[in-house]
C-alpha cells in the first residue's frame, strides 16, 4: 500500500509537499552551516572553519583524483555544495521524519524520492556533457564520446551514457530509500510486538541506523566521484 501523501499544483504541474519541504529544509541546513561555520574566517581556525576546510580539502581530493587541475577548480564549488547537500539529505531522514495526524510524512531525506535522485543525476550528467563540449568542441565531444575506441563500438557507448545517468540515481536512491524503509519497518515491529518487544527491536533500530548513517556519508562521496569520472570520460581527460 503507498504511504499517503499531500500534493498541490502550481502552473499546472502537481508537487508534492514531502518532497518540497524536506527538499528546503535541507537547503536550510546547508546554507546555516556553511554561514556558522566560516562566519569568523581567520590564519589562526576556529573549530568550525577546521571543519569546513576538512570538507572543502576531502572534496578538493576527490576531484583532484579524477580531473586535471584547470577542471577540479572549475568544478569545485560545485562539487563542494553538492556533497554538503547530498550529506544533510542523505542523514536527514534517518535522524528527522515528521508526520502528520493522518499519517502523511512532511520531512524525510529528499534523496529518498526517486525525483530529487533523478534531478541531481541529470544536473550533473548534463554539466558534465556540457564541460564535454566545451573543452573539446562538438566535433572532438562527439568523436570522444561515441567513436573512440573504435566506431564499431558506438552502441555500447551510447548504452553506456544511459547506464551512467541510470547508475548514478538509482545508486543514489536506492541505498537511501532503503535505510528509511528499514528504519520504519523496525519500528513497526517494536510496536507489534506485545510485551517487551521492544527490547529486540530498539538494538536492531540503532543498529541499523548507525550502519544508514554510514551509508548515507558513502554515497555523497560516491555520487560526487562518479560525477568527476564521468566528467573526465567526456572531457577526453581520463
Amino acid at each position: 500500500m503507498d504511504e499517503p501523501t499531500s500534493t498541490f499544483s502550481f502552473l499546472g504541474l502537481t508537487f508534492t509537499w514531502t518532497t518540497v519541504l524536506s527538499t528546503l529544509l535541507a537547503m536550510t541546513v546547508v546554507v546555516l552551516l556553511a554561514v556558522f561555520l566560516t562566519r569568523k574566517v581567520a590564519i589562526r581556525p576556529s573549530r568550525g572553519q577546521n571543519v569546513i576546510e576538512y570538507v572543502l580539502d576531502f572534496v578538493r581530493g576527490i576531484l583532484g583524483d579524477q580531473l586535471p587541475s584547470n577542471l577540479a577548480r572549475q568544478f569545485g564549488l560545485y562539487s563542494f555544495t553538492l556533497f554538503l547537500f547530498l550529506v544533510v539529505s542523505n542523514e536527514m531522514g534517518l535522524l528527522l521524519q515528521v508526520k502528520t495526524a493522518s499519517d502523511v510524512t512532511l520531512i524525510k531525506s529528499p534523496t529518498a524520492d526517486p525525483l530529487i535522485a533523478f534531478s541531481l543525476a541529470i544536473m550533473s550528467i548534463m554539466l558534465a556533457n556540457a564541460t564535454g563540449i566545451k573543452t573539446l568542441g562538438l566535433g572532438g565531444y562527439l568523436k570522444n564520446m561515441f567513436l573512440k575506441p573504435y566506431a564499431a563500438l558506438f552502441p555500447l557507448n551510447f548504452v553506456e551514457q544511459v547506464t551512467n545517468f541510470l547508475t548514478l540515481a538509482l545508486r543514489l536512491f536506492g541505498n537511501i530509500f532503503a535505510g528509511e524503509l528499514m528504519l520504519n519497518l523496525l519500528a513497526s515491529m517494536a510496536f507489534s510486538l506485545h510485551g517487551f518487544g521492544w527490547i529486540i527491536a530498539l538494538p536492531l533500530e540503532m543498529a541499523w541506523q548507525a550502519f544508514s548513517l554510514l551509508i548515507g556519508g558513502i554515497q555523497a562521496y560516491v555520487f560526487v566521484m562518479l560525477t568527476a569520472v564521468f566528467t573526465a570520460q567526456l572531457s577526453g581527460e581520463e
